[in-house]
């Protein structure tokens, strides 16, 4: 090329050589391509997207209140509680094909969070621990399901209205359906691009923040309004003394100087794909803090990631355009990223006990 400078490759050897790297080069981005396609089918990518968002997949029924009803049955009165004041309880839980069958990511886990979130919202679930757990997996074997994100919420159903009600019923929910990728497919490979909201995190004493509550990410869809409009993929919310929180709806993480770090669960939600993250950093060797740290950390960080059950594990490649570390996935991405979708797709054995399969 006209300006570069170059080599002139004179001899056999020197040939051989070149083409050998070369072809090494694109042996190793067909092998992380031929990877991610794996993951995709494996998580249940359909590919089927309108205005750049993926569509939802219809399933066959939806589990309400103890028994199943068609997709399209599955409603509620115009005037349920929830819809109108946003109390309630939910969860976003992940389904995998695994090796010959299929398994849900920690399931207990995530039950138990629900029942966690709706104790702090004094409500009362009306059916026990196992009981929303074997209706979760007959969810899914009864849509026939391989691979899914499913989605039980609970509610506070129609009677009296107003901030305070003592007798409206407590309904609940179980839906499953096809979803890939929620950050897209290039963004899980090459990582995305993310800005800092003006919007600032839930104070602890204004949201409880354990809590998974649906009126809570009103928050979060303002932070992702105004991002997406700015033209970036997600938004980093700050928390109110101004240090890093997480993403709209995920953790976060930065590595640097081979040290990484997260937000520790202040103003945040307890993430479940977080804790099983530093789980396998910690016992890979790695250094794992807990601590507060502030936006130019994130910028000078070497790596950054989020984190969540939608989200999966999903690089940063940009801040505020500030180009974080290569711009790529680094190695310790790219580490702790095979290691998860190993594990959820029933390739490693020690992790067994993660995985309820179906």
């Amino acid at each position: 090329m006209r300006g570069l400078p170059h080599k002139k490759l004179t001899t056999h050897a020197e040939c051989c050589y070149s083409g050998y790297a070369v072809a090494k080069g694109l042996m190793r981005r067909v092998n992380q391509i031929l990877r991610f396609a794996q993951n995709d089918r494996e998580r249940g990518f359909s590919g089927e997207k309108s205005g750049g968002l993926e569509m939802l997949k219809e399933a066959e029924k939806i589990w309400m209140d103890g028994q199943f009803v068609n997709w399209k049955d599955a409603r509620v009165h115009v005037l349920t509680h929830t819809l109108h004041y946003g109390v309630g309880a939910f969860e976003g839980i992940r389904c995998y094909k695994a090796g010959d069958g299929s398994a849900i990511f920690r399931l207990d886990d995530h039950v138990e969070r629900l029942f966690t979130s709706a104790h702090i919202m004094s409500i009362e679930i009306p059916y026990t621990r196992d009981e929303i757990k074997e209706a979760i997996k007959e969810t899914v074997r009864i849509n026939r399901l391989d691979a899914c994100y499913i989605r039980p919420i609970v509610y506070v159903g129609y009677g009296s209205m107003g901030l305070y009600v003592e007798d409206n019923p407590i309904n609940v929910a179980i839906a499953a359906w096809t979803w890939g990728s929620y950050l897209g497919d290039e963004g899980l490979k090459k990582g995305i691009r993310v800005k800092i909201s003006s919007f600032t995190r839930h104070h602890v004493n204004i949201s409880m923040t354990r809590a998974k509550v649906p009126g809570y990410y009103v928050n979060s869809i303002l932070a992702k309004k105004e991002v997406k409009a700015a033209g970036y993929d997600e938004a980093v919310l700050l928390d109110p003394d101004g240090y890093v929180a997480e993403g709209s709806g995920e953790n976060i993480f930065i590595v640097r100087k081979g040290i990484m770090k997260t937000t520790p669960l202040t103003s945040i939600l307890a993430g479940i794909t977080r804790e099983s993250i530093i789980h396998l950093a910690r016992e890979m060797g790695m250094t794992v803090v807990e601590e507060r740290f502030t936006r130019d950390d994130l910028y000078i960080a070497d790596e950054a990631f989020l984190t969540g059950t939608a989200a999966e594990l999903t690089p940063i490649r940009e801040v505020d355009n500030r180009v974080i570390g290569t711009g790529k996935p680094g190695p310790v991405t790219q580490r702790l990223q095979d290691a998860f979708f190993n594990i959820v797709q029933g390739r490693e054995k020690r992790y067994k006990d993660w995985l309820t399969y179906l």
